[in-house]
């Protein structure tokens, strides 16, 4: 590694960082289209409470985080726990039990559509192992970002290994574990020192060299679709990027939309992390977790520094994060592992 373990841990921590502050931006739009966006916030330039009508997450609090920094923090503790893997059992068990909790705390923000109808699959007595095969949607991507910091990208085999392992029993296609690849990719490089044009561009050699896993669908190809997505938007304006990411490239739960947006994102504000973040929970869709991802990535790239301190205490405090801790624990399994 590039990189002193004081870094990669300062590095790890602003992944986890962004993620929550991308997610908490994107919590009062998701979901919601950009004139929607637009009537209930004006533009969506801080932390904001969500609109009574919320489809997803009504009156929730600025700074309240979505199942996209729960569920990464599930996988966090499954990774700890069984030092670096997570037994296809156990994870669906923990994603089960995380949304049992979240019904009894009456929360309407569950389970996505390919997480859902895999674990309902688990639920009814089928082999967790088996249950993924039509995951193509971005669940698998969201969630992965502690993978990326437990797992250097550089051990190249473990790495790949460790994703899909993360992916089986949810989003055992090839869209869905080439999602989360390229996501982890991305977050684990910008661990390593890489900055962030730099940690996408590696990231996408990666997947394109790396040994295709999960079943066959139908959908396009992620990574051809993330390249084809950045040709698109390196031409654009700063006036009318927004635009051309909704009508280009797409903002849906779909993994061959949303994931390709996050990395656009990523390197029209690698200046500006910040404002990239406001920019993804302003474009309608899946806000949420287009910009938890972005943050991931560009806090993994460019460090704590990239995100106001004020915003990040507020989403640390009014969600109840604690942050510090599993970062710390994830990057002493990286450096076991190496």
């Amino acid at each position: 590694m590039s990189i002193s373990m004081s870094e990669a841990s300062r590095r790890s921590l602003a992944a986890l960082q962004g993620l929550s502050l991308g997610d908490a931006l994107g919590m009062p739009t998701q979901s919601m289209s950009p004139d929607q966006t637009a009537a209930a916030y004006g533009s969506i330039r801080t932390l904001r409470d969500a609109v009574a009508y919320q489809p997803i997450a009504p009156s929730m609090p600025a700074g309240s985080v979505t199942d996209d920094t729960e569920q990464a923090l599930v996988v966090s503790h499954l990774l700890i726990e069984g030092k670096g893997h997570m037994a296809p059992r156990s994870f669906a068990e923990a994603l089960l039990a995380w949304e049992d909790d979240m019904i009894a705390r009456g929360s309407l923000d569950l389970l996505g559509p390919s997480t859902k109808s895999a674990l309902e699959r688990v639920r009814n007595g089928e082999d967790p192992t088996t249950t993924g095969t039509l995951g193509t949607t971005n669940g698998a991507a969201m969630r992965v970002t502690p993978v990326g910091i437990a797992n250097d990208v550089t051990v190249a085999e473990r790495f790949t290994e460790a994703v899909y392992e993360s992916c089986l029993v949810t989003h055992d296609t090839f869209q869905g574990w080439e999602s989360a690849l390229l996501v982890a990719a991305a977050v684990s490089f910008g661990i390593n020192g890489e900055q962030t044009h730099e940690a996408i561009a590696k990231a996408l050699d990666f997947v394109q060299r790396a040994p295709r896993h999960g079943v066959w669908s139908a959908k396009a190809s992620v990574l051809a679709r993330a390249r084809q997505a950045l040709d698109v938007t390196r031409a654009a304006s700063r006036e009318s990027f927004a635009d051309v990411v909704r009508d280009y490239v797409g903002t849906s739960v779909d993994a061959t939309e949303s994931i390709p947006a996050a990395f656009c994102i990523c390197e029209a504000y690698a200046e500006n992390p910040f404002e990239g973040l406001c920019v993804a929970a302003n474009l309608g869709g899946d806000t949420d977790t287009i910009a938890a991802i972005a943050g991931a990535i560009l806090g993994a790239s460019s460090g704590p520094e990239a995100f106001p301190h004020a915003q990040l205490e507020r989403v640390s405090a009014v969600s109840g994060l604690e942050l510090a801790s599993v970062s710390e624990q994830l990057v002493e399994l990286r450096y076991a592992r190496i």
